[in-house]
């Protein structure tokens, strides 16, 4: 009975020490970190809806000359999100002329909108897109439209706000 005592304590010992092994393994993983250049973007055109009628709603396309233009660059074929924030209103001091029904497009290898121009569908969210490469440079371009709606008794006045495009690496 003693010399099994004697062999249960050594087997009991060495299994504490293949347990106490097998918890020193260790594991690697690299590090790395992909350098893009920063995205630049420009006011290319401002959307433009020019003389508005009270009562008269007015659009103006995407692919209008007098849509507004976001002009991009950025790593050539990167992978972007496009965001834009759209205001509800145009506002004169304390007066608003509601904007609505906002459209737009993207091109990736010319500043027009007519032609090669991919329809963004929703403007409310996310469009994922690409940098085109452009004579070895990335570029973008962005344009939207919308309607407004002035009333019967729209105050007159010159009525302005701001359309924010936020691209990003993805």
């Amino acid at each position: 009975m003693r010399l099994f005592t004697r062999v249960s304590v050594a087997v009991l010992a060495g299994l504490s020490l293949a347990g106490s092994a097998a918890a020193q393994t260790s594991g690697t993983i690299n590090a790395k970190a992909l350098v893009r250049q920063p995205i630049t973007i420009t006011n290319g055109q401002d959307l433009d809806f020019g003389i508005v009628i009270q009562g008269t709603a007015k659009s103006i396309s995407e692919t209008a000359a007098a849509a507004g233009r976001f002009d991009a660059t950025g790593t050539a074929s990167a992978n972007v999100n496009v965001n834009f924030t759209l205001p509800a209103n145009l506002t004169s001091g304390v007066n608003n002329l509601p904007i609505g029904t906002w459209t737009g497009c993207y091109n990736q290898s010319a500043a027009l909108n007519t032609s090669g121009c991919t329809t963004i569908a929703s403007m409310a969210g996310t469009t994922a897109t690409a940098f085109g490469n452009v004579a070895g440079a990335g570029r973008l371009w962005v344009f939207v439209g919308a309607t407004v709606t002035p009333a019967a008794a729209q105050a007159v006045g010159t009525y302005t706000n701001t359309v924010t495009l936020t691209l990003t690496y993805f």
